[in-house]
């Protein structure tokens, strides 16, 4: 079992979120598709659910909801948010600014459990940052129904190559895999942790965007599992030179894609 026992180094992706309309409606269809488990969390931290995989932290998924509990007028998009690892959460949102980004929200303290905002890259791309304390992040990773990759849309990637190298300890470069040359990954001490795609690929009226993948066993299987539940296909599972992919959408609106690896 790939268990996470230890800090992710910075500049890695280390947890996940979905904020969503309805709650309760995305912890059955999650719980369905992956295994997880999960439920309405505590009033006083927003009802915040941790889900979990064999006993360890996997994804959160809250409801949408302004800061004095009402509900959002318009409703903000469902979407998953990446968060990457930093050991020093204010100098780094100092940097973010500094190199062209902007703070959508914080810095906060969450109990003790670590600091957090969530910031902009210069090409429209938003992330969460996160300073771990008692929480590190997702507890285990890279097996069925738990998060194996993270991946970047942009439209400029030399900017947001930049901009990512001046906030957190990353490097980019062209993948090494026989025939995905031209796609560039974020690396931490030498090592690929996240990947980034040219938005040009993607279909017109897309933003930019940070999204996850979930390794599962049989990606066909678990896109005609989302299709049942009343989710959607944005793109079809297909085989690529690092295994077999599809791009998924929750009923609610949240893309995610999932991936049987190759090897």
């Amino acid at each position: 079992m790939p268990d996470m026992n230890g800090p992710y180094k910075p500049g890695t992706p280390c947890w996940i979120d979905l904020m969503v309309p309805d709650q309760q409606a995305a912890l059955d269809f999650y719980g369905d598709l992956f295994g997880w488990q999960g439920e309405v969390g505590p009033a006083e931290q927003g009802g915040y659910a941790v889900c979990t995989l064999k006993g360890k932290p996997v994804a959160g998924i809250m409801k949408a909801m302004n800061p004095d509990g009402t509900v959002p007028d318009p409703l903000p998009p469902t979407v998953w948010t990446t968060y990457l690892s930093t050991d020093s959460l204010d100098p780094a949102l100092k940097t973010v600014t500094d190199a062209g980004g902007t703070v959508v929200a914080g810095p906060m303290d969450v109990m003790d459990l670590g600091r957090m905002a969530v910031i902009a890259d210069p090409t429209g791309a938003v992330v969460g940052l996160w300073q771990p304390g008692t929480f590190d992040g997702a507890g285990i990773v890279n097996e069925h129904g738990a998060l194996s990759w993270n991946e970047l849309a942009t439209g400029d990637r030399a900017a947001a190559a930049a901009f990512y190298a001046a906030v957190l300890p990353v490097t980019t470069g062209n993948s090494e895999l026989p025939g995905a040359e031209e796609y560039v990954e974020f690396r931490v001490d030498g090592r690929a942790v996240a990947g980034m795609m040219d938005l040009a690929t993607f279909p017109p009226g897309v933003p930019p965007h940070w999204q996850p993948y979930f390794q599962v066993d049989d990606v066909d299987e678990i896109q005609a599992a989302v299709v049942r539940a009343g989710g959607a296909v944005l793109a079809p599972a297909f085989d690529m030179v690092a295994g077999r992919l599809a791009v998924l959408a929750d009923p609610q609106g949240g893309a995610f894609s999932v991936i049987t690896p190759s090897g």
